[in-house]
């Protein structure tokens, strides 16, 4: 029999089964309500049971009750979650990682939400996308980044002043015409009761130029936009390096007698032996730059994401608009955002090593 809350604040220092008990003792002697309550009085005092309090327990004890215990409180039953549960959601997850919440809570035979209490509390497991890389790399592939890396940091570290002075870095990538916004971009405001904006999905445009820059950690040497129908060949790139050699002469005077020292990335255009070969002539020593590397290139994760963030959702006519505005874009930056640029290449190859040869998200 349950009690109310008031009858058990009467019983004060008396135990409830304690309580029971007495009462049972004294319905077992053939006292009757007011006798059972008049005995306790006296006994207890203040702390007896009320009178209502003994009438219930009397008519339980009458109608078969045995027991003095607290019955069982009728209300939300017992968890569903026990160990096995635990080792059997555990083991869904494991055998399918893409399985959803849903179709556990099925095979488990537990609610929805005592999985997801399962996976958060217990488990400590949350449901994450995965990230694009540009390879899945092999174990041979990590040893060349990590050599790689150690190299250029050995070169670096002799005088590291010095290898920046003589640092040069080059790259290509396509800019178009019109590159959409990206989602962040094309957020705005609005008013609670209005309804959120809609925009059709737009893909870059067909219109493009091949933009293929040098730069140091003073700014840009040398830029070149192919001309359509131009194809980038060994003997195209090795054109580049005479060009560049010039214009480092005009534009960083001295810079050549110091030793240029050239970071590219392992495009088979790069490597081949006619530009190779020209780079000798021109005095370049070409730096180690491990293949399926874009963490690596201080152009791909430095220069052209800030200059394709600052393109997106304009639209140009033609090519020499698009040439125009990429021009003075890259002549505008400030020579710290170069000179971070090439520094931070040092953090990146030893967080290469670190990893073991694994991709560098951030620096």
């Amino acid at each position: 029999m349950e009690l109310a809350d008031g009858d058990r604040r009467k019983w004060c220092e008396m135990e409830p089964v304690e309580c029971r008990a007495v009462i049972r003792f004294l319905y077992l002697k053939g006292r009757t309500p007011q006798e059972t309550f008049n005995e306790m009085k006296e006994t207890y005092g203040d702390n007896a049971p009320s009178y209502d309090l003994v009438k219930r327990w009397h008519r339980e004890l009458k109608h078969g009750r045995k027991s003095v215990e607290t019955a069982p409180r009728p209300g939300r039953p017992p968890s569903a979650i026990d160990e096995a549960s635990v080792r059997q959601v555990e083991a869904a997850i494991l055998e399918d990682q893409h399985i959803t919440i849903r179709q556990i809570a099925q095979e488990v035979k537990i609610s929805t939400g005592s999985v997801e209490t399962v996976i958060h509390d217990h488990l400590h497991m949350h449901k994450v996308s995965a990230r694009w890389i540009p390879r899945l790399l092999t174990p041979f592939q990590k040893r060349e980044r990590v050599e790689c890396s150690r190299m250029n940091l050995e070169i670096c570290q002799e005088d590291e002043s010095k290898f920046f002075k003589r640092l040069i870095t080059q790259d290509e990538t396509w800019v178009y015409h019109y590159d959409p916004e990206n989602k962040a971009q094309s957020m705005q405001w609005k008013h609670l009761d209005s309804p959120p904006p809609k925009k059709a999905r737009v893909q870059p445009s067909a219109g493009k130029v091949m933009l293929t820059v040098f730069w140091d950690q003073d700014g840009v040497v040398m830029t070149d936009f192919l001309v359509k129908g131009t194809t980038v060949t060994g003997v195209y790139y090795a054109s580049f390096l005479r060009k560049l050699r010039e214009a480092i002469k005009i534009k960083r005077r001295g810079k050549i007698s110091k030793g240029i020292l050239l970071l590219q990335d392992n495009a088979p255009v790069h490597n081949s032996h006619v530009a190779r070969s020209e780079a000798r002539v021109c005095g370049y020593e070409i730096l180690p730059h491990p293949p399926y590397s874009p963490d690596l290139a201080p152009s791909d994760f430095h220069l052209f994401p800030a200059m394709k963030l600052f393109l997106k959702g304009k639209r140009f006519p033609d090519d020499a608009a698009l040439i125009s505005e990429v021009t003075s874009w890259l002549v505008d930056q400030p020579g710290v955002f170069y000179k971070n640029g090439l520094q931070s290449c040092i953090k990146r190859w030893e967080k290469c090593i670190t990893l073991g040869g694994s991709y560098v998200e951030k620096d």
